[in-house]
């Protein structure tokens, strides 16, 4: 007899974190449906969530841990593989723990995130491990940690849908996170205004009431000059800010100074629509800010996050339904990972490693002294290997060769470690760089919990066994640590839930999640101290998470891309996602997603296409100082004359062989990802 079941689920592609139900037939896992009763996608999905589950058999699963000698890889068994690996960690953990660094995996469970900072921190006793958060919302962390005191999302998804106004700037939701945008076509119907700010005429901003097409790289710029506008015409909120705010006077005598001319100098925007849309944001009862990539991924990603801040609390936007600022996670779990302490400065929780009492906690409940110095993040890591000061490189589940600036720096680095450990389910352009790879159960085929980018921290349920011969990421971990010689109490595991029950004993914000309400379409949104706390997605209602309950102006100057153009390199290249795609690993092993584009393009305005003699559709060499590639030109009026864009999943044309790994974000290590100079030819 055929057995068919449905399991649920969450997707495991954009933070929206929308419900799935696997059908699973005689064991294995053959299709999905939507979760009509989930509260975030309510039946709906997006392609991503139709077809993106066709990776999960993908033949090419690798199910046998391999050993690089002499170049090639050989198959090895779990006990030499594991050996090996636990013996060089050993060497540096006893000598020089800061040559040792870790990658968590964003898209990977929070129990295997938890337990992959406690391998560095109580089996190495490093604090150097960190992930992708660091090269796409790092600098909301650090920007809303340093305006609210949580670098998170201040509202609930379904909070958008009672705006009167919504600002999106940087964010194309109808592409990269496609479920939420169809809650702002909700809102729009409800009667509220969208205004998009973006270099680029995306499928958001073909909904928007407003499109306002901007320079990259001049957000700043572009939010003191609405606050200005706001000031000038008394429409902040003065109760707001004298009872719930510090710092505005500052914050003030700065964006004071961006005049309407000046700010349209530097945008290169309308400089009558600027105006318009400050005054309308203003007197909105409640106004939303919405963002994403487009404005983190610079060398100024903070002040960026924290001019929406700026707004938000200029004009008393917080603490209620249909306001606040709403950044949108790239990775299903990115949100998580931060959570779980898979940062150089937290552990989890948000609990600070600088702070001599939190290690000290830590220390005892890891027996193991830990340094109260924060360690390396993911951009100093790769540039500690380049220098030949970082050793040993695990990597869990990541593929910093593709998402990492300037691939050819990353190469080397990586070929400049001693030993680089790659956890994964595929032979990705990572893990043929590695020296061990390290077979690990995917999407479905293990427990556990995500969190999305509205705090939701959702159950996900083992679909079907892993294939044989591949392993739970916490149970290769658990073994490492055993096998570093680490007391097997420290690490000994029945079950996912087990590890989640530690994370709520040390992580204040998670210690009511009781599993039972946390088991439901609905779940639960942290901070959740209690479990009699209703654990409602709505932030700062009453007070900021600061000690002192204030939120923080911050003053702010315009500060612009560190590589600008020139005669050389005339055109500003950024970066996005696409619908259909998402990092090649998944995505392009699912048949019906990468039938619907096979391969990268680059985005270039007609008139820049006309002066170069390129036609739409032909292959042209796009370069910059750090490498060139060979692409095709899209050649469209949608995209701002001077700017160029490229989505970023596709290793053949990769867009990061040209980014720019040297500048980065002081405030959170963010590399600027959306901002550097190319020239686009024709091909000899």
């Amino acid at each position: 007899m055929v057995e068919i079941k449905y399991v649920p689920s969450i997707c495991p592609y954009c933070g929206t974190g929308c419900g799935i139900n696997f059908v699973v037939k005689d064991g294995k896992i053959i299709g999905v449906e939507p979760w009509k009763r989930h509260p975030v996608n309510e039946g709906k999905v997006c392609p991503k969530g139709n077809f993106g589950w066709q990776f999960i058999n993908h033949p090419d699963r690798l199910t046998t841990p391999l050993i690089k000698e002499n170049g090639e890889f050989r198959e090895a068994s779990w006990d030499e593989a594991l050996d090996l690996v636990a013996s060089t960690l050993k060497k540096y953990a006893d000598t020089d723990p800061n040559k040792l660094g870790f990658y968590a995996c964003a898209r990977s469970p929070n129990e295997n995130i938890y337990i992959t900072q406690k391998l560095a921190r109580a089996g190495c006793g490093t604090q150097n491990v960190d992930h992708c958060a660091r090269i796409c919302h790092g600098p909301t962390v650090a920007g809303l940690a340093t305006t609210f005191g949580s670098g998170a999302s201040t509202n609930g998804y379904d909070s958008i849908e009672e705006a009167d106004f919504i600002f999106c700037i940087g964010s194309n939701n109808m592409e990269a996170h496609p479920l939420f945008g169809r809650k702002i076509i909700r809102a729009i119907k409800n009667g509220a205004k969208l205004v998009v700010a973006d270099p680029r005429f995306t499928p958001t901003a073909k909904l928007a009431h407003e499109y306002m097409q901007f320079k990259t790289g001049t957000d700043v710029a572009l939010m003191n000059g609405m606050i200005k506008i706001i000031i000038e015409n008394g429409l902040q909120d003065d109760e707001f800010i004298k009872n719930r705010t510090k710092g505005y006077e500052e914050m003030k005598e700065v964006a004071m100074k961006y005049d309407l001319e000046k700010v349209a100098e530097i945008t290169e925007a309308d400089p009558e629509q600027i105006e318009r849309v400050a005054i309308e944001y203003a007197q909105a009862e409640n106004a939303a800010i919405v963002y994403s990539l487009g404005i983190t991924e610079h060398s100024h990603g903070a002040d960026n996050v924290m001019s929406t801040a700026n707004l938000a609390m200029l004009t008393g936007n917080l603490g209620k339904i249909g306001g606040g600022v709403n950044p949108l996670r790239g990775q299903n779990n990115v949100q998580g990972a931060c959570d779980m302490g898979a940062l150089p400065s937290d552990y989890v929780g948000y609990q600070k490693v600088a702070n001599p009492e939190i290690t000290k906690k830590f220390s005892e409940a890891y027996q193991i002294d830990l340094p109260t110095t924060p360690g390396l993040t993911l951009v100093e890591m790769m540039n500690a290997a380049h220098a030949g000061d970082l050793k040993v490189l695990y990597i869990h589940g990541e593929d910093p060769v593709l998402s990492d600036a300037d691939v050819q720096h990353t190469k080397e680095a990586l070929a400049n470690l001693e030993m680089l450990v790659v956890q994964e389910c595929f032979l990705t352009d990572t893990a043929q760089c590695a020296d061990v790879v390290l077979p690990a159960a995917g999407w479905g085929e293990q427990e556990g919990t995500f969190t999305s980018g509205e705090r939701r921290v959702q159950c996900l349920h083992k679909a079907q066994e892993p294939p044989e011969g591949a392993w739970l990421d916490w149970k290769i971990m658990e073994e490492i640590a055993v096998r570093m010689g680490v007391p097997r109490a420290l690490f000994h595991y029945e079950s996912a839930e087990e590890i989640f029950e530690e994370i709520r004993e040390c992580a204040p914000i998670m210690a009511g999640m009781d599993r039972k309400r946390l088991d439901t379409p609905e779940a639960l949104h942290w901070p959740c101290p209690s479990e009699d706390d209703p654990c409602q997605p709505l932030m700062h209602k009453e007070k900021f998470a600061h000690p002192d309950g204030l939120g923080v102006f911050q003053a702010l100057e315009h500060k612009g891309p560190v590589e600008t153009v020139d005669d050389e390199y005339p055109l500003l290249l950024t970066t996005t996602r696409i619908l259909f795609h998402y990092h090649a690993a998944m995505t392009r092993r699912c048949e019906t997603l990468s039938n619907e584009v096979k391969t990268g393009f680059i985005e270039i305005n007609t008139k820049d296409a006309e002066a170069r003699g390129i036609l739409n559709g032909e292959v042209v060499r796009a370069f910059s100082r750090r490498g060139e590639i060979a692409i095709p030109a899209r050649v469209t009026d949608d995209i701002r004359e001077g700017i160029v864009n490229i989505p970023m999943h596709f290793v053949e044309c990769a867009a990061n062989v040209l980014t720019n790994s040297d500048s980065f974000d002081p405030k959170s290590k963010m590399v600027e990802l959306k901002a550097c100079a190319i020239q686009v030819e024709k091909l000899p």
